[in-house]
Order: C-alpha cells, then sequence, then structure tokens
C-alpha cells in the first residue's frame, strides 16, 4: 500500500541548522523519503560531511551555508535553497540555541543571541519562503521546531522558553494568515532527545533523576520524532495547521 508519506517524493525542502542533532537527522529522514533537502547552516564544513553521508539516498542533500541571526542572510539563503531546488515546498525551522543562566544574571548579549536566532530568525525564514510559495500560486508547509519548554517553564533557561513560547504563538498566528494562500504552519514540539551532546548527562545520575519525571521514564531519541515530522511535512497533514505536536513521552501532561 502506497503511504501518504510518499508525496514527498521529489519535494524541495530547507531544513535551516542542519550541520548536527536535529537537523542533519530531519536532512537525512527527508532525503530517505525522496525529498531534495537544502541542508543549511554555519558550518558548512559538517554539511558536506553529512552531504556525503547522504549519498545513495533515494532524495539528495545539498550544504547551504546560512547565519539565521541575519535577516538579509536568511532572505537571500531562502532565495538561493529555492535556485538550487528548483523551487520550495516544505521549511523546516529548526535552527535554534539555547544557554543555561539564571535569569537575574541574563545579559543583553545572551538574550539578543537566542531570540534572535530563535524566535526573530524563524519568523523571517517562515516569511521569505512564504513569499515563494504564495508566488506560485499557494501551497506549502512550514514546520516550526518548538520545545515542550514553550509550554511549561524549567529553571535557568528564561530566555530560551520565552523565545520557543514566541515560536509557538507565531505559529497560530501564521498559520491563519497563510492558510488562505495554502500555506500550512505547524510546530512540533520535542520532549528532552537523546543526541551527543547530551548523551553524557542522560547516561549519568542527573540524567536518570530527570527521565524519572517522564510518565514513559525514558529520553527521547531522534527517531521518535521521525512520524511527527513526516505527517506535518507531507500529505498526510494536509488538513492540519496551526496545530502544535508535542512529542515527549508525555512530560507535558505530567503531575504536578
Amino acid at each position: 500500500m502506497r503511504s501518504m508519506f510518499d508525496d514527498l517524493n521529489g519535494k524541495r525542502v530547507l531544513v535551516t541548522g542542519a550541520s548536527s542533532g536535529l537537523g542533519a537527522h530531519f536532512a537525512r529522514l527527508l532525503a530517505g523519503k525522496g525529498a531534495l533537502v537544502a541542508a543549511a547552516a554555519r558550518r558548512t564544513e559538517r554539511l558536506q560531511e553529512l552531504a556525503r553521508a547522504c549519498e545513495g539516498l533515494p532524495g539528495r542533500v545539498v550544504p547551504l551555508a546560512l547565519d539565521v541571526s541575519s535577516v538579509a542572510a536568511i532572505e537571500a539563503g531562502v532565495v538561493e535553497a529555492a535556485k538550487l531546488l528548483g523551487g520550495l515546498d516544505v521549511l523546516v525551522n529548526n535552527a535554534g540555541v539555547g544557554e543555561t543562566e539564571a535569569a537575574l544574571s541574563v545579559s543583553e548579549a545572551q538574550w539578543d543571541a537566542q531570540l534572535d536566532v530563535n524566535l526573530k530568525g524563524c519568523f523571517f525564514a517562515a516569511q521569505a519562503a512564504a513569499k515563494l510559495m504564495a508566488e506560485r500560486n499557494g501551497s506549502g508547509a512550514i514546520v516550526n521546531i518548538a520545545s515542550i519548554l514553550g509550554e511549561r517553564v524549567a529553571g535557568r533557561v528564561a530566555p530560551y522558553a520565552i523565545s520557543k513560547a514566541g515560536l509557538i504563538q507565531m505559529t497560530k498566528a501564521l498559520a491563519l494568515e497563510w492558510a488562505r494562500h495554502a500555506i500550512r504552519v505547524n510546530a512540533l514540539a520535542p520532549g528532552y532527545i537523546v543526541t551527543d551532546i547530551n548523551r553524557e548527562f542522560f547516561a549519568g545520575d542527573a540524567g536518570e533523576a530527570l527521565k524519572k519525571r517522564i510518565p514513559m521514564r525514558r529520553a527521547g531519541e531522534l527517531d521518535d520524532l521521525d512520524g511527527p515530522l513526516l505527517l506535518l511535512c507531507s500529505d498526510a497533514g494536509r488538513y492540519m495547521t496551526g496545530a502544535v505536536v508535542a512529542v515527549d513521552g508525555g512530560h507535558l501532561v505530567s503531575g504536578l
């Protein structure tokens, strides 16, 4: 039986923050479904490695240098992605940064660094992508990678949590305005996902203690995000817009 996810074959997708972690995983996943993927980030050497690792998949990955802290760079990068791919059908707004700091000690530079990438950068990437989609008589999908910290909070991550809360509200606002263009805008809100950056933490005592607070008693793995991402990118989610899909092992609904 043909899967609705098969409609990603030949789709043109831009994934930001694709040099590692979730972004690199998403690029590989989508290329594996036959998509043509522009993998964008500042670390171009990592993107070249990713593109080589994806050779032989049904789709392909094309590296694209992009600094999402600059609106001018975002606008030029989205246009360049469309040129490289022959158009743009899907944007995965994944680029994001975070830093641990007590709210009383957060500096203006720390605030700006996180809000500029996590919220401002995502807004203008979505805007640039939507302009291209609307110019061709509409249709397209934008998936903003938020976080459960946009809906509930933890200590010492105030700017990050605020930026992700803003990203969730931005998702709903853009979904409302762009539905008339058949552009769907949804958010994926991961919980705690094991990556190379935090793998050592989750193997230690502090990580074990955190996992005990998750109803499913484990941290997420990257492939736990596969089905939800494909749903939001593909025609399987064709009547979804303005949705926030949490993938967190029940963390958001855990008892207080």
